[in-house]
């Protein structure tokens, strides 16, 4: 079996055949683990701030004495810009 018989399949592009702005995330997480780390950035350009944003959340959980939510709204932020900018790039240029 591999990984990819585990992922999640896009709601979005199942039913509708339009990919949403995350298409692509689960493979290139895996992908970075891989160690496939410009596929991984060709296959979704925000995986890195992604992985990023979810090492902010679990240090907001382990250490309670910080306060990361600047940190976690910033790279949400950057998240949001990169997954739009690259998804019409990706779609209409």
């Amino acid at each position: 079996m591999k990984i990819e018989d585990f992922m999640l399949s896009c709601p979005s592009k199942k039913f509708l055949g339009i990919e949403c702005f995350g298409c692509g995330t689960q493979r290139a997480i895996v992908m970075v683990f891989e160690g496939r780390f410009v596929e991984a950035f060709h296959m979704f350009p925000a995986v890195y701030t992604l992985l990023l944003f979810f090492a902010a959340i679990f240090l907001n959980f382990v250490d309670r004495k910080r306060n990361y939510s600047n940190i976690l709204v910033l790279l949400a932020i950057i998240n949001a810009v990169i997954m739009v900018t690259s998804y019409f790039c990706k779609h209409f240029f």
